[in-house]
């Protein structure tokens, strides 16, 4: 056992020991970074835990958004002979109790072997607007889970604040899937997405839609690279668009990927309602956190990609690293049309040559039209702006499920040896060399106080079918602004993406129009003369 894991088991042991009573058996919490968890494709005996005061422990501005939030950092500084690690993984609390199942009341977790130990839930946040129920405590008894938490002491007696439930019988299982390919009509990611509403009531489900060697499926302990889409939120109208991100990882044993890990892209320029912060985060967290939990919200789909060898999840990875470090130091800001969550991840697909076809903007005359009527509506120009960007923006970095359909369509066209009709990049060429299989995940929603959602919006038509048509009958969860700190600016000031006063093509048909008039008034006044 090296020292820093004897040191840490041996805190944990001690913390046990002042608060459990004599009687009892210690519950199997652990401390998240040891005993052989893992972050990603990292172990997490490479990482300890802290929070954003730690001082030094990572960049300042990446700091600055955690300063009461639990945190993975690296023990040693990088090293130029040893694959880089992350500045910071959002960890979000210090313990786990790696399996158990829920008493009755909720009040209670049962791991085996053990006596009951004592749980409560991590509190709500204020603007958060859904929240553990009764259903939500039915639906986790059901099975056992995996709970992220906080060991305390109350009274005397030790308590687990649970942060994050995980569902254990959440497993990708290669033994017992059947291989099911995507028919050619009518059977396609886009409409796996949108079966039965997205499938936010739908079971959890694997479906084995490709594989290179049918009699060889030994997974465990596989890199995988996967995408992840995240539906429509039922009672947020702003929502419909749904979110995607990109996960690296190892497959478990049996299938397991709680701790796979998430390159999670938000906007760092508000508080989210939710307590969401942009981030590497543990997948249990990006699903199951009571409070910032994609799966509370809406219901998800993922594609993993189990590869032979972990060199294309982890070129991902290292891309992330420095996008991130970028970032939060404001090089670049979150865009909800020119730079979201899948524009962000695809435009890193793209650097490093998976060379996604191009769907192309949804209409640039449509989007002139827009303009003028947001600007004139809303008596802002910075609202014209906005709605000009969503009708110019390229399809597949706008919309989070043409991204997930578009990278997942052209992947099994490059494993399947179609002629994607271009030269293929190195990247491109390992990502065929290096995919084992490809299996679609279903994720429902959990129960909650909120609403369920459904699949997300696939265009601007979708989501205005969807939208009231007053505009004023929507349903949106006002944030306040976060504004960075001046004095952690080390870049130049980001330029506004509507500095202009008007886009260059409205401003050319507004000069065509003006021009068009100043010219029959001069004509009509020498005819006049």
């Amino acid at each position: 056992m090296h020292t820093h894991h004897a040191m840490a088991a041996g805190a944990l042991a001690l913390q046990f020991a002042s608060i459990l009573p004599a009687a009892a058996q210690p519950a199997p919490v652990k401390a998240a970074l040891e005993g052989g968890e893992r972050l990603g494709l990292y172990d997490g005996s490479q990482f300890r835990y802290g929070d954003g005061r730690c001082g030094g422990c990572a960049p300042r501005q990446a700091l600055w958004y955690f300063q009461q939030e639990g945190l993975a950092v690296p023990r040693q500084p990088a090293s130029t002979a040893l694959p880089a690690l992350p500045d910071l993984v959002w960890l979000g609390a210090p313990h786990l109790v790696p399996q158990a199942t829920l008493a009755p009341s909720g009040q209670a977790l049962q791991a085996p072997g053990a006596a009951p130990l004592a749980m409560q839930l991590a509190p709500k946040i204020a603007p958060n607007r859904s929240y553990f129920n009764a259903a939500t405590l039915d639906f986790f008894r059901q099975r056992a889970v995996r709970v992220r938490g906080t060991l305390r002491a109350q009274a005397g007696q030790p308590s687990f604040e649970a942060r994050t439930i995980w569902p254990l019988d959440y497993v990708i299982d290669a033994a017992s899937m059947r291989a099911q390919p995507l028919a050619a009509a009518g059977d396609t990611l886009s409409a796996f997405v949108r079966q039965e509403n997205g499938g936010a009531r739908s079971p959890y489900a694997t479906r084995l839609v490709w594989e290179r060697r049918p009699a060889a499926r030994d997974w465990g302990g596989k890199a995988v690279l996967a995408l992840m889409l995240n539906g429509a939120q039922g009672d947020d109208d702003e929502a419909y668009g749904g979110h995607f991100a990109v996960a690296t990882g190892r497959l478990g044993q049996h299938g397991e990927w709680a701790d796979w890990m998430v390159n999670n892209f938000y906007n760092l320029d508000s508080y989210s309602e939710k307590g969401i912060i942009a981030s590497m985060v543990p997948m249990d967290n990006y699903l199951m956190d009571l409070n910032s939990g994609q799966q509370y919200y809406r219901p998800s789909t993922m594609l993993v990609a189990v590869l032979r060898d972990a060199r294309t999840a982890q070129a991902y990875q290292r891309s992330m690293q420095d996008r991130f470090r970028r970032f939060y130091r404001h090089e670049f800001s979150y865009r909800h049309a020119s730079a979201n969550c899948a524009g962000i991840s695809m435009d890193a697909f793209r650097a490093l040559g998976w060379q996604v076809p191009e769907q192309g903007p949804t209409s640039r005359l449509k989007a002139i039209g827009a303009y003028g009527y947001k600007a004139a509506k809303d008596l802002s120009l910075a609202s014209g702006h906005k709605a000009y960007g969503y009708f110019t923006e390229e399809q597949t970095r706008l919309y989070p499920a043409v991204a997930f359909a578009a990278l997942g369509q052209d992947l099994l066209k490059l494993l399947a040896g179609a002629a994607p009709g271009r030269a293929l990049s190195a990247y491109e060429q390992q990502l065929r060399a290096d995919v084992e299989a490809l299996v679609l995940v279903r994720i429902p929603q959990v129960p909650s106080s909120r609403a369920f959602g459904s699949a997300p919006v696939f265009s601007i038509d979708e989501f205005m079918a969807r939208a009231p048509q007053d505009e004023a009958r929507w349903q949106i969860v006002p944030v306040p602004p976060r504004p960075f700190p001046a004095e952690l600016r080390t870049g130049p000031a980001l330029a506004d993406d509507s500095s202009l006063p008007v886009p260059v093509p409205v401003g050319g048909l507004l000069l065509g129009v003006v021009g068009a008039g100043v010219g029959w008034h001069w004509r009509r006044r020498r005819r006049a003369a």
